[in-house]
């Protein structure tokens, strides 16, 4: 059973990507999520980051929280 903290910086580590606060901004600085497209529909996810994305909002898991705050930072300026 995961029992830890699902924040942002938790959520990038579980999807492989660096969680220190500069490489969040920096991701989500360089990375837009289209308009009408999915979190784990953006074409910059691997196919194993997708499913994980696809699976945590879909089954309203622990993770949802911290991905909804990710797709929100990634929205379209």
């Amino acid at each position: 059973m995961d029992t830890g903290k699902h924040t942002l910086p938790a959520l990038f580590a579980q999807l492989g990507l660096p969680a220190d606060a500069s490489s969040i901004a920096r991701f989500t600085g360089t990375h837009c999520l289209p308009p009408d497209t999915s979190l784990a529909d953006a074409g910059f996810w691997n196919p194993s980051q997708a499913a994980f994305l696809r699976e945590a909002l879909a089954d309203d898991a622990e993770w949802s929280e911290a991905a909804d705050e990710l797709a929100n930072l990634l929205g379209s300026p």
